[in-house]
């Protein structure tokens, strides 16, 4: 009976492949091996999220997780994170789902499992979220990033083609409560890389379609996306690097944040390299964790200036800068 109530719960959850095709989203298609490549990331993301709602324990769901091909693994492990988020949110069926998830196998894709906790939050009542205390202050803004991608890829016409922007978003809050809407705009550039079908000048035209001042954490989020999920050829990044002028500092910064991702959880695939050549001043994968590590805070700014996110965002630019400079 047990099995079948978690088949019954993976049914009921999970949603269809149908909803990450590029025709049903409407989203660019540059050519048939990218249009492949985003959908095949998006049921990877549905296998992780299925296997999160299904799975008796985190060992079984890690299991199937790591049976999966390296290049898309990282994308189950975030709906991984949603699915177990989206169980702790729910009224029934217990909590800490998602805690144990991130203490196993997770604690690899940490960058991930939290972005997919911001979809989980995008999917469930604001009412639920208070369940989701996120206390390092560095992870609860990738939270809301994941929260970006999530509204921009679902609520493409409000969130891309109107640019909506809430006023006061109500999470986390606290001090540095005004800073959700820039975490979210990360998240929402990560998710024009997908919309513009990975093609460099679709993807900058909707980017300078925002206002100036959303551009930067714009940039930032697609340079991320353009180096984890890659689907851009040598040349395509490097005219997406002209049409980025102004901005490459936080190119760069994003795609040093992917090349961690990916090799701290033991994945990094061919693309990772080229991203990283043309974006992020050559460096190697293992030269951009180090960057990421060195300039990570240990904990908030004391003087409460700014969130310790952005301060590690601002030193990693910096970093990446002067190593070019150099």
């Amino acid at each position: 009976m047990a099995a079948v109530l978690r088949k019954l719960r993976r049914r009921i959850l999970t949603p269809n492949d149908k909803a990450v095709l590029m025709s049903e989203r409407g989203f660019h298609v540059k050519n048939p091996q990218s249009g492949d490549l985003l959908e095949t990331i998006g049921r990877h993301f549905l296998k992780g999220y299925a296997f999160a709602a299904e799975a008796k324990t985190v060992e079984e769901a890690e299991a199937n997780l790591e049976q999966l091909p390296t290049r898309f693994r990282g994308f189950a492990y975030e709906g991984a994170g949603m699915g177990y988020a989206m169980r702790d949110g729910l009224p029934i069926g217990g909590s800490r789902h998602f805690a144990r998830f991130l203490a196993g196998r997770a604690r690899h894709h940490e960058y991930m499992a939290w972005i997919g906790l911001g979809w989980a939050m995008a999917r469930l009542p604001r009412m639920r979220w208070s369940r989701f205390q996120v206390a390092d202050p560095l992870m609860c803004w990738l939270v809301l990033d994941g929260y970006g991608f999530h509204q921009a890829y679902f609520k493409t016409q409000r969130y891309v083609r109107e640019h909506h922007r809430e006023p006061a978003f109500p999470w986390p809050g606290g001090p540095h409560a005004a800073y959700a809407n820039r975490a979210i705009d990360q998240g929402i550039g990560r998710a024009l890389w997908f919309i513009g079908g990975t093609d460099p000048d679709t993807t900058a035209d909707l980017i300078e379609g925002f206002q100036p001042d959303r551009r930067a954490d714009l940039w930032s989020g697609a340079g991320l996306a353009a180096t984890y999920a890659g689907g851009a050829d040598e040349d395509e990044l490097r005219r997406f690097m002209v049409r980025a002028e102004g901005y490459h500092e936080h190119v760069a910064q994003g795609s040093a944040f992917a090349a961690t991702a990916r090799q701290e959880a033991g994945l990094i695939v061919p693309h990772t390299a080229v991203g990283l050549d043309v974006l992020c001043g050559g460096i190697t994968a293992e030269e951009a964790e180090r960057v990421c590590r060195r300039t990570r805070p240990a904990g908030e700014n004391p003087d409460g200036s700014e969130p310790a996110f952005e301060t590690w965002r601002r030193r990693i630019s910096a970093a990446l800068v002067g190593a070019e400079a150099g």
